[in-house]
């Protein structure tokens, strides 16, 4: 198939808005991402958007969950190349300087640290629907036809994965 030539608007507008593009932060940075790499994942969001425009393909239908997936993804790809204490050293680098946003916010910022290093535990499956789910707010119909597998396999998976998240938090479920 032919790549179609863009005319000159099209090709030089941003494929994301701005909202989009904070979900791609914060989904990629949820799945573990480090800061220093959240443009570059952003920047491979954008791309393969352009490359489906490139290729004449529809743009997804929603272009929202859409990103969200691929920034999941990436984020799934960014896991599976580095190794697992080089994650937790740097996030425990960032928390170790001062931050003038959050000086009464130690609780809060061990708290994020430690549900942090339970998502990069989880197995790749169950972070991955886990943070679609939470944070990037797909519905578990959207996360199924997105990663397109059934249904049950994502209820199973986000029940899996939140009740591995609470043992390693040591949290009691409420109902």
């Amino acid at each position: 198939m032919p790549i179609r030539r863009l005319r000159r608007a099209e090709a030089d507008a941003d494929p994301l808005d701005a909202a989009q593009a904070d979900r791609v932060r914060a989904v990629l940075a949820l799945g573990g991402v480090p800061q220093d790499d959240l443009q570059d994942g952003l920047q491979q969001v954008r791309l393969r958007l352009l490359e489906r425009r490139a290729r004449g393909e529809d743009p997804p239908r929603d272009v929202g969950a859409w990103v969200a997936v691929v920034a999941s993804n990436l984020a799934v790809d960014w896991h599976r190349t580095r190794h697992r204490q080089e994650r937790v050293g740097a996030r425990l680098t960032l928390l170790s300087t001062p931050d003038e946003r959050i000086e009464d916010g130690t609780e809060h910022s061990l708290r994020a640290l430690a549900v942090a290093e339970g998502l990069d535990a989880l197995p790749a499956a169950q972070r991955q629907v886990l943070v679609l789910r939470y944070y990037a707010d797909l519905s578990v119909p959207q996360i199924a036809e997105q990663l397109v597998i059934p249904l049950g396999t994502v209820k199973s998976r986000l029940y899996a994965a939140a009740k591995l998240l609470r043992e390693r938090l040591h949290v009691e479920e409420t109902v």
